[in-house]
């Protein structure tokens, strides 16, 4: 998995755990984080999806379909 894979992977994971601490404490702000662990979710499947056509060779088909 590439490194950029790995840090959106762990951002994801502390904004999830940002967002139940939110929650739990009241805040509505938690809606921030939930969003931000959709978006890094997201990315990292984009990247480890890329690193792994990266590896297969070139010209084996593209990231996005």
């Amino acid at each position: 998995m590439p490194r950029i894979a790995l840090v959106t992977l762990a951002v994801c994971v502390l904004a999830v755990a940002a967002a139940v601490v939110s929650f739990v404490q009241g805040s509505w702000l938690g809606i921030i984080w939930v969003l931000l662990a959709g978006l890094t979710s997201n990315m990292t499947f984009f990247y480890a999806k890329r690193g792994r056509a990266a590896r297969s060779g070139p010209g084996t088909g593209s990231v996005t379909g």
